[in-house]
Order: C-alpha cells, then structure tokens, then sequence
C-alpha cells in the first residue's frame, strides 16, 4: 500500500496571522475554471474590460463586505480575474483585548458566503497568500494587481475562456 503524498505547508509555522500589516491573497477557482469574469481588448488599443459574470458580481458583492464584516480589516486593492482573486488586505491593531480574525478565517468566511449564495462550490482548497512586509513589496504588488487585467494573457493561471 502507498502512502498518500504529504502537502506542502500553506502557511509559516508559528506565525501569527492576525498579526497587523499587509497580506496579498490569491484565490483559484475549482480546476481554474474561467466563471468569475471575461477580459476582452475593446478595440485596437491597449484598452482592456474586465467584464464580470453573474458569479464574478457576487464575488465583488462579498470582498466589498470585508470590511464591514472585521473590525481593523480593510480591503486596499482587489481584481477579480477570469477564474482567481488577487487581494491585499490589511489588518490593524484591535482594541485591548479583543481578539483579531487571522487571514485563514477572513478568507474562509468569504468563499463560504460566496459558494452559499452561488449554491455550490467554487474554490479550489486553501489559498495563496504572501505577507508584505515593506513598502517597495507593497508597491510592487499593488503594480502587480492594476495591470494584472492587461497581462492575463502572460498570466500563470491563464486557460482559454469558456
């Protein structure tokens, strides 16, 4: 009998990830399944839509409820590709006392919203996330996620559009 092959760890071991400061989050579809939006180059120029699905609208619906729903949590930059997420959150010092949600929890609660309201699942397991942790990091991703749009065709999770 063979054993299963052992995952490789998501997540740094004994960090603590409701700690304060910037997280960049990716998100994949099931089988990177192009069902969250349609990028399409209007004319001749560089001008690019990114064009969201009825599932892509509730996917915006619930990263605009992010913030509502944690305090010290804010959603600074997101972009709903064809068939992932790119997102940076950031989370803040909570009062005395109060405990913070961890990324692993925010990023939960927001594919269950989203696969409860859809009717079924969407997500592949787990998710990719990268801590910022300077300001040259920080600028750069956020570079990363503005013209990500732009760049899908060069992009590694590029698949024909269905």
């Amino acid at each position: 009998m063979s054993e299963l092959p052992k995952r490789k760890r998501n997540r740094i071991k004994d960090f603590d990830y409701a700690e304060p400061g910037g997280y960049f989050i990716t998100i994949c579809t099931r089988g990177n399944r192009c069902i969250l939006s349609d990028i399409v180059c209007e004319d001749r120029s560089d001008n690019i839509k990114n064009n969201y699905t009825k599932i892509g609208s509730i996917v915006d619906k619930y990263l605009n409820m992010i913030e509502s729903s944690y305090q010290n949590v804010s959603l600074d930059r997101y972009v709903i590709m064809p068939n992932h997420v790119h997102l940076i959150l950031i989370l803040s010092s909570g009062t005395p006392g109060s405990s913070s949600p961890t990324i692993s929890q925010i990023i939960s609660a927001f594919k269950r919203f989203v696969n409860k309201e859809i009717g079924y699942s969407i997500w592949q397991r787990s998710f990719y996330d990268h801590i910022i942790r300077e300001t040259r990091d920080y600028e750069e991703i956020s570079l990363y996620i503005e013209n990500n749009p732009m760049k899908w065709r060069f992009d590694k999770f590029y698949t024909e559009q269905e």
